[in-house]
């Protein structure tokens, strides 16, 4: 966004200022304070600070006084700190594109204010805050030079949350697959219970919300975890185990997006704070749709004729990819590996193809292709030779540093030889996506895969489909392989329409539609060419309304088209109401695909809006509508 006179004008009094306020850093808005409580020169002691956010007329305690501080395994900087300086605040200020995503163009702007620290053994520490708009960022910095290795075995850092605040968090689990329960923190039992990121969190007096996350994740950090304390509000970062480096050495960005429910959702801050792109070409990356052959199956691509047919559905459904999924390796029934590929290029179809990690699941195959830069290099030269786009990797074994350096080797070698790449059983998005354009999409997310594993997602999709737009798909691109129709090993209850729209509401950049072919060729007209052309990145994104686990209504924008969608996430019907506020001038007309009479039908129209019209839409428990505006 570019600054306004009056948010100008605010900066240079601010920047005026501040030395005589050295301990509040503040947004180029105003409206977002950092208070750093910092140690006395002479004493040493421990930093905290807390965040302040105005809203209206009201100055809201988002974060309360939280603890600040890192440990090495030679020097703790924790309460035996001294201030010993700080730097002048400066504005920073970018602007970068995203090839896939929730906004093609990005605006960086927040001040930054360094403070500089020693412990009582002389040894530094800085801490750098970023305050925007919309949220706070937050990092730890070893500046000196030095040969020697580091070892950070943990940080102090908490996060005190407002009391009572509502909250919606993912016990951990290594590959992030798991529900965002609703809670107020009272009812926890388990004083040491680990949380994955996002978590997000509401104040319960004020339409005020934040999401706590972390970014720009480098060879040198492990990705960290919440963990519980014996304060029902406060939750610590954990480290999965010590993270060893040379300095100077900085920890990740912490981050806390803070806003109305739409600044949430439309938050950029994990690419934002991430390092630039260090893809110079970039033409050859390109999103797009796929056929998926594992979900209606409950197996690989070890069918030749199955895989064949999944090819025939992306030629008829306008989709650009295939993905060949695990077995491919020992592919049978009239053909192989070379076969499926080459008859995929015949029918102008991009194919990509699965691998195991190798790091911790051994059975599926192929595995351990990828373990080491050699290995790499064999096989990425193999894949340009046949003719494959992308890779699939699947079977991470959890966050700790070693993790960190695979991920990155994987993306940075793919993107030598023009491979683009989706992680499964993965680590949660951390900004990747801005320093790796290659990387499309990550799992990280209890999706539809597992209607074939146990029949708990049958009963909770709505409530958790309604929930994802403000969690988990926030913070980055999001592979749910949704939009299914027919039952997998457990049966659906959300309706057609609800699963239409999730091709809108859920942003991928490589989506993969996963559902039989028979389910997509019995589709009517309406649903099967809105599939046929929805695409999968976005030019913008905007909540129109929504609130976790009841509601969700999404509008993405692609050249000059608009996409809804919009999801019940109750059990019983409620009207959902789209006010196009969003609109340019003129008259336009909406394609309007919702609920029919049941769960497995649609109703369609075209209806005429324009900037302001109030559309009220009725869903049946569980459903949805989507359409096109024009």
């Amino acid at each position: 966004m570019t600054l306004t006179a009056r948010q100008s004008l605010f900066l240079i009094l601010f920047l005026c200022s501040f030395c005589i306020d050295a301990q509040k850093v503040s947004s180029p808005d105003g409206r977002m304070q950092v208070i750093l409580n910092l140690p006395d020169k002479n004493k040493p002691d421990g930093v905290s600070y807390k965040v302040l956010y105005q809203s209206g007329k009201t100055l809201s305690e988002v974060v309360r006084e939280s603890k600040l501080g890192i440990t090495r395994e030679d020097q703790q900087f924790v309460g035996n700190l001294l201030f010993v300086g700080q730097s002048e605040p400066v504005l920073v200020k970018d602007a970068y594109d995203m090839i896939c995503g929730k906004r093609r163009h990005c605006e960086n702007t927040a001040v930054e204010k360094k403070f500089h620290f020693k412990n009582t053994n002389s040894q530094t520490l800085d801490i750098i805050f970023r305050v925007y708009n919309n949220g706070v960022a937050f990092r730890y910095v070893f500046p000196d030079a030095s040969d020697s290795k580091l070892s950070i075995t943990g940080e102090a850092t908490t996060y005190v949350l407002p009391k009572k605040a509502d909250r919606w968090m993912q016990p951990y689990d290594p590959s992030y697959e798991r529900f965002f329960p609703y809670s107020t923190g009272e009812s926890a039992t388990d004083k040491t219970q680990q949380y994955g990121f996002p978590v997000l969190y509401k104040l319960q007096d004020q339409p005020v919300w934040a999401l706590i996350s972390e970014a720009d994740i480098s060879e040198g950090n492990c990705a960290a975890r919440l963990t519980s304390t014996s304060n029902a509000d406060e939750y610590q970062i954990t480290y999965p185990s010590a993270a060893q480096s040379e300095q100077p050495w900085h920890s990740q960005w912490h981050t806390v997006v803070i806003g109305k429910l739409s600044d949430i959702v439309a938050s950029t801050l994990i690419t934002d704070v991430s390092a630039p792109s260090r893809v110079k070409d970039t033409q050859w990356i390109k999103p797009g749709a796929v056929s998926w052959i594992y979900w209606a199956n409950n197996r690989g691509s070890k069918d030749y004729q199955i895989v064949k047919d999944y090819i025939d559905l992306a030629v008829e459904m306008n989709w650009p990819y295939v993905l060949i999924d695990w077995e491919w390796d020992v592919m049978v029934n009239g053909g192989d590996i070379i076969d499926a590929v080459n008859y995929a290029k015949s029918k102008s179809i991009k194919p990509m193809i699965w691998y195991n990690s190798g790091t911790s699941w051994m059975e599926p195959t192929p595995n351990d292709r990828l373990q080491t830069a050699e290995k790499r290099a064999k096989e990425f030269s193999w894949l340009n030779k046949i003719g494959v786009y992308g890779i699939k990797v699947d079977f991470f074994a959890g966050d700790q540093q070693e993790m960190m350096q695979y991920y990155i080797a994987i993306l940075e070698d793919a993107a030598k030889y023009h491979l683009m790449v989706n992680f499964h059983g993965a680590t949660v998005p951390r900004g990747w996506a801005r320093t790796y354009p290659n990387l499309m999409s990550t799992e990280a997310v209890y999706g539809a895969e597992w209607y074939n594993n146990t029949a708990e997602l049958t009963d909770k999709a709505a409530v958790h489909n309604t929930t994802l737009p403000f969690t988990r798909n926030v913070v980055g691109s999001m592979d749910y392989t949704p939009v299914t129709f027919s039952d997998s090993q457990h049966p659906h209850i959300t309706s057609y329409g609800h699963e239409l729209a999730l091709a809108v509401v859920f942003e991928s950049g490589l989506q993969h539609f996963a559902d039989r072919p028979s389910a997509y060729r019995s589709l009517p007209e309406p649903a099967k060419e809105f599939l046929k052309k929805v695409p999968v990145s976005w030019d913008d994104t905007q909540l129109i309304d929504g609130y976790p686990g009841e509601k969700v209504i999404i509008a993405r924008k692609k050249a000059d088209k608009w996409y809804i969608g919009g999801l019940n996430g109750k059990d019983q019907a409620q009207t959902l109401t789209v006010i196009f506020d969003f609109l340019g001038k003129g008259t336009y007309s909406f394609e309007l695909i919702k609920d029919g009479k049941d769960d497995k039908s649609f109703s369609s129209e075209i209806i005429k809006v324009k900037k302001g019209t109030v559309l009220k839409i009725e869903c049946l428990p569980r459903g949805g509508f989507t359409g096109a505006i024009r």
